[in-house]
């Protein structure tokens, strides 16, 4: 079975190689860096991750976050590439499940902070895989929007989310609607079709986790 997860994770690393630490991001106030330094976080920190849903430690995260990314640059991307082994987010079905969504974002996040950027041809697989993700994303980031949403992803299916009211429909690719869905509204490419000052909340909408 293919491990997209895995795919994402070298793939970010290279880019991060290939861009340098300074690099922008999509991300106010995030250089490559900065994003490398998130990811290393996330797996070997939990006491400092856990600031990016709990306030009272978000200063604490913030402290260990600035300290990490003060790191070598090239140690940093290594941490990337090379998760810990004694982390349960290793194991492959769970690896899967927590970091496929995590890498294809932080990857786009950085390859979108390029003016040249275009969207990837994503393998069918993985585009399968990413729209699995749609229906729960889409419930949480939207659960309290005010409209009926019908969201299509062409070739791979549809689901509906919102708080109900006036009707939108939302169109696009797996990778694209994923992207709208974490907050990334402003680089998404999607289509979005119904009422126009709905659709410019939508677009301007607090999204994400």
């Amino acid at each position: 079975m293919p491990r997209y997860a895995d795919t994402e994770r070298q793939s970010l690393a290279d880019l991060l190689l290939a861009v340098g630490p300074d690099a922008p991001t999509i991300i106010p106030e995030w250089a490559a860096r900065d994003l490398a330094a998130h990811l290393v976080v996330r797996e070997r920190r939990p006491d400092a991750a856990a600031g990016l849903l709990l306030p009272p430690l978000r200063r604490h995260g913030e402290r260990v976050q600035s300290a990490v990314a003060a790191r070598p640059y090239p140690d940093l991307v290594d941490q990337v590439r090379r998760p810990p082994r004694w982390s349960p987010l290793a194991l492959p079905p769970i690896n899967e499940l927590t970091n496929l969504l995590e890498y294809f974002v932080h990857h786009e996040d950085l390859r979108r902070g390029r003016p040249d950027w275009q969207p990837r041809q994503l393998p069918a697989g993985q585009q399968a895989a990413l729209f699995k993700r749609v229906p729960a994303m889409a419930r949480l980031a939207l659960r309290r929007f005010p409209a009926a949403l019908l969201i299509q992803a062409p070739e791979h299916g549809e689901t509906t989310a919102g708080a109900g009211g006036e009707q939108l429909r939302m169109v696009g690719s797996p990778g694209e609607l994923i992207m709208f869905l974490f907050g990334r509204q402003r680089v998404a490419r999607v289509q979005l079709v119904g009422p126009a000052a709905l659709t410019e909340r939508l677009r301007s909408a607090k999204l994400g986790i």
